[in-house]
């Protein structure tokens, strides 16, 4: 096989590649360049690209970001938004990185960066796949728990209607929204809401 079609073949498997994948497979990324002058692949974003028949979805950006900052988990406001628990319109995307972390320098699409530590960050995340690239998303109830933490962020309205639209779509149990409530150490806050939404 050569190197285009292993290029091919590893941008069908990931969805999306950029230089460190051809690199990983021993390949130079410039034949990356090379293939998107040829058509073979279509550039997202400046240093990522994919197979021209790939479909854009609406979670393309969680992808582009996934792919860029490895270590990053969707939160807040991109969150609810991914598991449609919310009315609001992301504009940004919302991540939460290690605390101490590198502080990722991306133009595009804008981020709001989060940064969180120890249970905080790695309690309730789920990976899922889009295109074929690994997303990790923080879970429902532990999204909830996170608004109410970072209320003065998100708004506290946000976090109301996030847990109202939590349970009403039978995301989360109480269980869950009280275990991911003492992670983020916000149960006293969160249960007056939570006795009046369940």
């Amino acid at each position: 096989m050569n190197n285009k079609a292993k290029l091919l073949e590893l941008a069908r498997k990931r969805g999306m590649i950029g230089a460190k994948d051809a690199e990983s497979v021993g390949i130079s990324r410039n034949y990356l360049y090379l293939m998107y002058k040829e058509g073979l692949l279509v550039k997202t974003v400046r240093g990522l690209y994919t197979l021209p028949e790939i479909s854009i979805t609406e979670h393309w950006q969680l992808c582009e970001v996934a792919k860029r900052v490895p270590n990053s988990v969707v939160c807040l406001i991109s969150a609810l938004s991914f598991h449609g628990i919310t009315t609001q319109i992301p504009y940004r995307i919302w991540i939460a990185i290690p605390r101490g972390a590198w502080h990722p320098v991306i133009e595009y699409p804008p981020l709001n960066l989060t940064y969180v530590s120890g249970d905080a960050y790695s309690f309730g995340v789920e990976d899922h796949d889009v295109n074929g690239v690994a997303i990790h998303v923080y879970s429902p109830a532990k999204t909830v728990a996170d608004c109410f933490k970072f209320r003065n962020k998100v708004g506290l309205d946000v976090a109301i209607e996030a847990m109202r639209e939590t349970w009403r779509y039978r995301k989360a149990t109480v269980a869950q929204l009280i275990e991911a409530a003492e992670v983020n150490r916000v149960a006293k806050v969160m249960r007056p809401y939570l006795e009046a939404t369940v």
